[in-house]
């Protein structure tokens, strides 16, 4: 699942490619990710212009000229991916769910979104109408949006008595971390993920977010080096423990252990993550 560090630099990319170039085709091959009528979504994307793509949470905002928006949530599985340009792949891929494609100039250019088990959503609405999009409506601050001090984090996690991890990975409580980056965090800080947020002292609780801010800023550095122009991509062998389960950690040399509650993979070292 794409997140924070990722959908960053993502952003940034298709807003230096996009702006200011008129979509001249709207081809969609599987409807089940667009949440409107086909009629609407093409008529709507056709001709308009992408003045900038935001990342919250682990949505992409594609802002158009006619005051619109397109919003994409990609779930597990959903990405872009160019389809003509010097970074392109042209050939078709089974799995697209919709292709754009941009007037001609010089760098002829066009995206289209792949989701490998359908789960994405994509919404066009009205910008004044982005309340409207569910889980969108429902989220909480993104983890890095500089109106989230410490102080406001803690309050927050008082509303929460359950396991960290749990905490972390949901939007209602923070936005745009997944399960690959709750575990670095938790590493960083050096918490069990399945430690229970009532017995976290207040000291801890505030290492917890500065863990947080201070690797999604790392991993976001390494995310826009490794992924460059290749929107397609989600570099993670630079993770510390996620997915490492039987590899020696990288701080105390104990191997890293990896279990799966309810089929989420969770990734700790039980010695340098003790509690």
């Amino acid at each position: 699942m794409p997140e924070i560090p990722e959908l960053q630099h993502i952003a940034r990319v298709l807003t230096e490619r996009l702006r200011g170039r008129p979509i001249t085709n709207v081809d969609i091959q599987k409807p089940i990710v667009i949440r409107l009528p086909r009629e609407d979504f093409e008529a709507g994307l056709l001709g308009a212009q992408f003045e900038m793509v935001e990342r919250t949470g682990k949505f992409l905002l594609f802002r158009t000229d006619r005051g619109s928006v397109m919003a994409v949530n990609p779930m597990l599985n959903g990405r872009f991916q160019w389809t003509s340009g010097p970074d392109g792949n042209r050939r078709a891929h089974a799995r697209t769910c919709f292709s754009l494609r941009f007037q001609d100039t010089d760098d002829p250019l066009g995206i289209r979104y792949i989701d490998e088990r359908y789960l994405g959503k994509v919404y066009l609405v009205d910008a004044d109408d982005l309340d409207t999009v569910p889980v969108l409506s429902e989220q909480g601050p993104d983890a890095l949006d500089p109106a989230l001090d410490q102080d406001e984090f803690l309050k927050r996690l008082k509303r929460y008595r359950g396991q960290v991890k749990n905490a972390l990975v949901n939007a209602k409580f923070i936005a745009g971390i997944g399960n690959a980056y709750s575990d670095e965090i938790l590493f960083n800080a050096g918490i069990h993920p399945f430690t229970k947020i009532s017995t976290l002292p207040e000291s801890r609780r505030g290492e917890l977010f500065d863990a947080m801010r201070d690797t999604l800023h790392w991993a976001a550095e390494i995310a826009e080096t490794e992924i460059g122009q290749k929107i397609d991509t989600k570099p993670r062998e630079f993770l510390n423990v996620h997915r490492k389960g039987g590899e020696p950690c990288p701080r105390c040399e104990s191997l890293i252990s990896e279990v799966a509650p309810n089929r989420r993979v969770t990734s700790f070292c039980r010695n340098c993550q003790p509690v």
